[in-house]
């Protein structure tokens, strides 16, 4: 019996999932047997150019409660995910082979890395069929085209707002999949002996009990159970509310959504959390802070929309811009890293973000802004780290967000400096912050 492939990526969940709805189609219509696949590859325990690991201890046990969370869900449905070890150009051809597949369905994702992963499977002999699903609104459904792009997210929010156009309805979990191949799964390429352990491994203990997002607590655990359970438990009065007016907060769980984390591995889909937030406009009504939520996911759609314009030029020393090639300073990106730089406001957030995986978005512009403009140092380095580090890590938010602090991409200005003697009187004047991570 053939078979048809499903590859997972960053859409780690059951609910809202296009791709793996053609996948089950198409396993249906041909009669196959359909194979769940995700890949783990080596070159996230390497150490980067800048001399860390590219996915550190927070990232890997986030990834890993996803994982597993997909497993349970999957097996209540009589199938199973199947973890594979190894660079996807070699070990997913030969899973292919082994299971007799030709066909791999997976999610569209626009970025330099990625792309190329689906061009060796293509280039493999594969047919690969890819769909776009991590935006609130589709690129086709865009009152633009991708190269005529407005540069300015201003422009880009506002023409979609002024065309009215609203996010593809949620689609519901399956109730049903395809059964496994019968082959031996064990034999598979790359197969781990547990599927769950090469990434719990390098997990170093829980995370800090003071953490703004604490991933070792059932609520704030990785995967779609608990994504769906916090989406709900957030959009109850008066959180949405007051979104506006608390987002700028250093601390506390309820100050922003927390959506990040399980957005950036797929465990929820903005499209879910959007119809759940429009329902409880519905009920509550609508006002700033409600649409100050429907703003920030629209400056992740940007961000997407970015990629698919620009590629990876974003990837660049220069970024978008015509600035020379930036400057490193090795010793000081070490004391950034460390939290040891001499200034309170940015140490007491890289501790922090060393310490739990997470900081706020403001201390993440905070300490940017530092390493770039205080500190001379490659923004390219900033990202890294960032990387590794954090538990809602996305590499297209995350590539956005740097250009824009350093002034390498579509901001109109040429950088965005935060004076850390103002960032900590307007967010941190009490200095309660920096005593819990600076104590």
């Amino acid at each position: 019996m053939r078979t048809t492939i499903y590859w997972f990526r960053n859409d780690l969940r059951l609910h809202d999932q296009r791709a793996l709805q053609q996948a089950v189609e198409h396993a249906k219509s041909h009669q196959q047997a359909l194979l769940l696949i995700y890949v783990h590859e080596p070159v996230q325990d390497e150490p980067t150019t800048w001399g860390f690991r590219r996915m550190g201890a927070h990232r890997r046990r986030f990834l890993a409660d996803t994982l597993q969370d997909l497993q349970n869900s999957l097996q209540a449905l009589g199938q199973r995910l199947v973890l594979l070890h190894g660079p996807v150009a070699k070990v997913l051809p030969a899973c292919a082979r082994a299971v007799q597949a030709d066909t791999v369905f997976c999610e569209d994702i626009a970025a330099p890395e990625e792309e190329a992963q689906v061009q060796a499977l293509i280039n493999a002999g594969l047919h690969v069929k890819t769909l776009w699903q991590s935006s609130l609104i589709e690129p086709d459904a865009l009152p633009f085209a991708a190269e005529d792009m407005p540069q300015v997210f201003t422009e880009f929010r506002q023409r979609i707002e002024s065309k009215g156009l609203q996010p593809l309805t949620p689609l519901p979990a399956p109730t049903q999949l395809p059964a496994p191949p019968i082959n031996s799964l064990t034999a598979l390429p790359g197969w781990t002996d547990s599927p769950f352990t090469l990434l719990q491994a390098h997990t170093e203990g829980d995370a800090h009990p003071r953490s703004n997002f604490p991933y070792t607590q059932a609520a704030y655990q990785g995967g779609e159970t608990s994504a769906l359970a916090h989406l709900q438990s957030y959009l109850t009065p008066p959180w949405p509310d007051r979104y506006k007016q608390t987002r700028n907060a250093l601390q506390g769980q309820h100050t922003s959504s927390h959506w990040s984390p399980w957005l950036a591995t797929g465990a929820v889909s903005a499209r879910r959390i959007w119809a759940e937030l429009h329902a409880y406009e519905q009920q509550h009504g609508s006002n700033d802070g409600t649409y100050w939520l429907w703003f920030e996911l629209l400056w992740r759609d940007n961000f997407r929309m970015l990629h698919l314009q620009h590629g990876p030029q974003l990837y660049a020393a220069r970024g978008l811009s015509k600035l020379t090639k930036p400057s490193h300073f090795p010793k000081d990106f070490q004391r950034w890293c460390n939290g040891q730089t001499g200034e309170p406001i940015v140490d007491a957030g890289m501790r922090e973000l060393a310490a739990t995986g997470f900081t706020s978005n403001r201390m993440r512009q905070i300490v940017a802004s530092f390493l770039v403009h205080d500190l001379s140092c490659d923004w390219r380095a900033g990202a890294a780290w960032f990387e590794s580090q954090l538990v809602d890590f996305d590499v297209c938010s995350n590539q956005g967000n740097w250009l824009y602090v350093s002034g390498r991409g579509t901001d109109p200005r040429a950088g965005r400096r935060f004076n850390p003697s103002k960032q900590t009187q307007d967010h941190d004047a009490q200095g309660r912050y920096r005593q819990v991570w600076l104590a």
